[in-house]
């Protein structure tokens, strides 16, 4: 088929993947890192028997069909700027919108910081988290075009790992895995953070076996800053001078003065 229609059923793939990780999560009860670590294995199992653990070559496509250009997204550019990065910032500008200017952004944090708050609010929460599952599928769906275009194949075992670094990039940029915290910006800033990182570790030698080593230790070491973080953002300091007061305490100096009088 053409190269558009192509895209566009790989969106529609990513999108029911995502779908049953939202009705698993949001009807169903399932945790979440379980879900989605089940579908992992099982999306990735069904590519492994369609392709017979081969990779697929030449996606050129042929003249004669119609469906040359799959290229495009890997090596083409705009503005002397890659596509994959037009489409970055294309998806990154669209998801702050949503965050910041619509109703939906404001659910999706009120359904993360406390599910059952907004469900006695009026938030549809069932519906926004299939929602955002569906969208995340959709946006791993386009990752693995512009992979796949990059490469000029398609391998079931394209993008092993890559759930590790997704995690490290999301993490470091202020999200927390609670919920209820994040925004594109830093997300953005935390996804540089490990390519400079990775890139850094590659120029000096470092082996790719280390390189997993030291994003793990970063993922760790940004979970224990965030968590820091919000403990001191969430402790209210007590006013100068003052001391914790008991109950007994106050109940004493709620009393009748007479009756204080009385029993002196």
């Amino acid at each position: 088929p053409p190269v558009w229609v192509v895209a566009v059923l790989v969106c529609v793939l990513g999108a029911l993947v995502g779908l049953v990780n939202g009705v698993l999560i949001a009807w169903l009860k399932v945790p979440a890192f379980v879900a989605t670590l089940g579908m992992l294995y099982v999306v990735r199992g069904a590519a492994l028997l369609m392709t017979n653990g081969l990779t697929y070559n030449d996606l050129g496509g042929k003249p004669e069909l119609g469906n040359t250009g799959f290229e495009w997204l890997g090596f083409n550019r705009l503005l002397d700027i890659p596509i994959g990065v037009l489409v970055m910032a294309v998806i990154a500008i669209i998801g702050s919108i949503i965050l910041n200017r619509t109703a939906f952004g404001r659910w999706l944090y009120a359904s993360g910081g406390n599910e059952r708050a907004a469900e006695l609010s009026g938030v549809p929460v069932k519906q926004v988290q299939v929602s955002v599952y569906m969208l995340s599928g959709i946006c791993a769906a386009v990752a693995g075009l512009i992979l796949s275009s990059e490469l000029t194949s398609a391998g079931p075992t394209a993008g092993t790992s890559y759930e590790l670094t997704a995690i490290a990039a999301v993490v470091i940029g202020g999200a927390a895995l609670t919920g209820g915290r994040g925004n594109i910006r830093g997300t953005l800033v935390g996804a540089f953070v490990i390519g400079f990182l990775s890139d850094g570790l590659v120029i000096i030698g470092v082996s790719a076996y280390w390189q997993t080593v030291f994003t793990g230790a970063v993922i760790v070491l940004a979970v224990l800053l965030n968590a820091i973080q919000y403990r001191r953002r969430v402790k209210l300091p007590s006013p100068a001078g003052s001391s914790p007061t008991s109950p007994q305490k106050d109940k004493a100096t709620t009393a009748d003065p007479a009756l204080e009088k009385t029993a002196g």
